[in-house]
């Protein structure tokens, strides 16, 4: 069975330099942690370069060495958790015994629900509205290249006729990113009917491009 790996990273990045020594990627990991926790508990609008520095307990100018604005910090949070999501898709998808379209679309969508339910930030930031044009451009980025590594995977595995269109298989992604908007519009929870009216959505559209 061929396998699903994890993608790279876009070109876009929140961070102004990578940082090399534990200690500074220890400071970076507390930046995000506490930047993700007041958008959990305040939402988006209530973020301060400020006070994420004071909640993580680093001086402003510490800051400002890795992320430029708050909007960057933003962006570094959705890189962190959509690669979160692409590895859990990979490893989900790895145990499947009996692969299908459906079983396919299936594990993917509820592999992303248990990174939602990890990184509620994620939910705040991206399901419940684009916030600038640097992550709308990387949301847009990595659904088209989820959409290429799903469809590759499913004509290797003989699910999909190899004639399934590079576009039908964007537009089934962007059908369940979506979906999962909708789902989590006012409850970080998400709402259990639309998820699975999702997954029967996207599963019967697919299915018609099918072996």
């Amino acid at each position: 069975m061929p396998a699903v790996t994890a993608l790279p990273t876009t070109g876009a990045s929140g961070l102004r330099r990578t940082p090399t020594q534990t200690r500074s990627r220890e400071r970076v990991e507390r930046i995000l942690e506490s930047a993700s926790a007041i958008v959990v508990q305040h939402g988006v609008d209530a973020l301060s370069t400020r006070d994420i520095a004071v909640a993580a307990g680093v001086p402003i100018a510490s800051l400002y060495q890795y992320f430029s604005d708050r909007d960057a910090i933003l962006l570094a949070l959705v890189e962190r958790d959509t690669h979160e999501m692409d590895e859990q898709v990979a490893q989900d998808l790895a145990t499947v015994e009996d692969l299908s379209i459906a079983a396919l679309v299936e594990t993917t969508m509820r592999a992303y629900v248990k990174v939602y339910a990890r990184r509620p930030d994620f939910v705040e930031i991206w399901l419940r509205g684009r916030t600038n044009a640097a992550i709308n451009e990387f949301g847009r980025q990595h659904n088209q290249r989820t959409a290429q590594e799903l469809r590759a995977f499913a004509i290797e595995a003989g699910l999909a006729r190899t004639d399934l269109p590079a576009a039908a298989a964007e537009f089934a992604v962007e059908i369940g990113d979506r979906c999962f908007q909708l789902a989590y519009e006012h409850d970080l929870a998400g709402d259990t009917y639309l998820i699975e009216q999702g997954i029967v959505m996207v599963s019967a559209y697919l299915r018609g491009f099918s072996k």
